[in-house]
C-alpha cells in the first residue's frame, strides 16, 4: 500500500496536511492554509515535484540561524545533491 495525504484542522483552526507512510508514520506536515482548497492545491504541487526533486543539504549556524558558506570570502552557496534512497 502506498502512503497517503491527510488533511486536518489544527488547534488554531488552520487547515494543514500531513504525508503518512504506508504504516501510518508521519513523514511530513505542512504549514497552515486558510481552507481545504489551498491545502489540496499544495498537495498537488508536492505530488508533482516530489518524484523529481533533488535533495540538497543546507547547514545553519545554530546560534544565529544563518547559513554557513564555504569560507569567509565565498559568496557561492555550497550545493551537494544526494541520490534518492
Amino acid at each position: 500500500m502506498a502512503g497517503q495525504f491527510e488533511i486536518f484542522t489544527d488547534a488554531e483552526s488552520n487547515v494543514r496536511f500531513r504525508l503518512l507512510a504506508a504504516d501510518g508514520t508521519v513523514l511530513a506536515t505542512s504549514g497552515a492554509f486558510e481552507d481545504k482548497r489551498e491545502a489540496a492545491n499544495a498537495i498537488m504541487a508536492v505530488r508533482e515535484c516530489a518524484g523529481t526533486g533533488l535533495i540538497r543539504e543546507v547547514r545553519s549556524n545554530p546560534w544565529t540561524g544563518q547559513r554557513s558558506g564555504r569560507g569567509q570570502g565565498s559568496t557561492a552557496p555550497r550545493r551537494r545533491h544526494l541520490p534518492a534512497v
